[in-house]
């Protein structure tokens, strides 16, 4: 289960440490991609399997759908984990989540979410300003 929330910072070659124990589970290759609200989400194989089969097999006729899989599927880029446990982030990936300096990896128990620091801290309050209304949709769903 990837959990957590990890500070790093991105090198001057644009590779990002992920942390060990978050490593174990996602394998030497990943596979990340363009996330939502200005993030990256970063999958295993196994996991971006599922996810792309997943929306693959919706229909291309709606253009939300399509305009959809364009941005996770042409977005994505396989990665591999060098001997010091970093990847490379691609420069359109980098662009695209306005990365800077000082990154924040957040564990969302299958994939991985890659933040600027600076961003996710803006985000990550107004979330917690929210969460009594979130959790009031959660429960009316029944999820808790």
């Amino acid at each position: 289960m990837l959990i957590g929330e990890y500070t790093h910072t991105i090198d001057p070659k644009k590779r990002l440490a992920i942390p060990a124990k978050l490593r174990k589970e996602l394998g030497d290759k990943m596979v990340l991609t363009k996330g939502l609200d200005g993030c990256l989400f970063l999958f295993s194989l196994k996991e971006f399997r599922v996810f792309a089969e997943k929306i693959g097999q919706l229909s291309f006729v709606q253009k939300d759908i399509r305009e959809f899989k364009r941005l996770f599927l042409s977005g994505a880029s396989e990665v591999e984990v060098d001997q010091l446990g970093r990847i490379l982030i691609p420069d359109y990936l980098k662009n695209y989540a306005q990365l800077g300096k000082e990154i924040v990896v957040a564990g969302l128990f299958n994939r991985l979410e890659v933040w600027d620091k600076a961003k996710w801290e803006v985000h990550k309050k107004g979330l917690e300003n929210e969460a009594d209304k979130i959790a009031e949709k959660l429960g009316e769903l029944g999820v808790i």
